[in-house]
């Protein structure tokens, strides 16, 4: 029986030999190649071009998942870029939004104001326009709450108007505002004409929509849709301002449809015809006596 010790003694300098000779083998080979390259260009051309087609499936079978994986990585890069580019049109949508909201707002602002500016009146003295700020609708009361007032040169008794025609008139005033008595309210009263048949008669609201014509002649008979403008009397308010259409109800009672939609007042505008009026004027404070020295 051998030893294991001297089979590996005998195994060393073989693969030591193998190695060696292996090497100056593969130089040979080389040398060789590059020899009959020279001599044989078309055989090792046709030799090369065989290897490559040999390992041409191969190497494509390993460039397909690389190239799928490249497809992959531009289509979530691609995908991100898509997200991003949605999140900024998105914000830029919500911007668009807000200043068409701004553009309709104005746009509407100015067809008021520009409607208020037709509507002006040759003897006007001077006008201010107020945004309305607050309705005091209800069964009890109407009118509205202007931002404007003493500041801006606002006097008790000026007639308000819309584009469509009579508002009210001014009933108390602060420094920076005022309330304005519509022609629907229980205390309102307003000469009119009938400008058809030319009969004179007072308006006189009720909390309703539809102010009564009051102090008609007995021999009148007002017509279904004829206009109704204020007939000057009183001295409040000029003549000639419009204020609605007659409408027949089912108790016989005229009374008239205002022109302008009470419930949706916005702008209006406060105008100074240089009229006096009925209305009192209160009187300025008496200066403070001075003492006795």
């Amino acid at each position: 029986m051998r030893r294991p010790g001297r089979v590996m003694g005998l195994a060393t300098p073989v693969r030591v030999l193998t190695q060696r000779f292996a090497f100056l083998g593969l130089v040979a080979l080389g040398v060789g190649l590059m020899v009959l390259g020279k001599v044989e260009a078309p055989l090792i051309e046709r030799v090369r071009m065989a290897v490559s087609d040999a390992f041409v499936p191969i190497l494509d079978g390993l460039a397909r998942p690389i190239a799928t994986a490249t497809a992959a990585r531009d289509q979530v890069a691609e995908m991100f870029h898509v997200y991003e580019e949605n999140a900024r049109l998105r914000e830029e949508n919500d911007r668009l939004l807000q200043w068409q909201s701004v553009a309709r707002k104005l746009a509407a602002e100015n067809q008021t104001l520009r409607e208020l500016a037709r509507s002006a009146d040759e003897r006007v003295v001077g006008f201010v326009s107020a945004r309305v700020i607050a309705n005091a609708g209800g069964p009890f009361v109407r009118s509205v709450l202007v931002r404007v007032g003493v500041r801006e040169g606002v006097e008790k008794g000026w007639p308000a108007l819309a584009a469509e025609g009579l508002v009210g008139r001014v009933s108390t005033v602060g420094e920076r505002s005022a309330r304005v008595l519509l022609i629907t309210d229980l205390n309102s009263q307003v000469p009119v004409l009938l400008e058809e048949s030319r009969e004179r008669a007072l308006l006189a609201g009720d909390n309703s929509d539809q102010p009564r014509l009051q102090f008609l002649p007995t021999i009148a008979k007002p017509k279904a849709g004829e206009r109704i403008v204020t007939s000057g009397h009183g001295g409040i308010f000029p003549p000639g301002i419009p204020v609605g259409v007659v409408a027949l109800g089912g108790d016989g009672i005229p009374r008239v449809r205002p022109f302008v939609d009470l419930h949706r007042l916005e702008i209006v505008r406060l105008m100074d015809y240089g009229l006096d009026g009925v209305l009192p004027v209160a009187a300025p404070p008496p200066p403070p006596r001075r003492g006795l020295r």
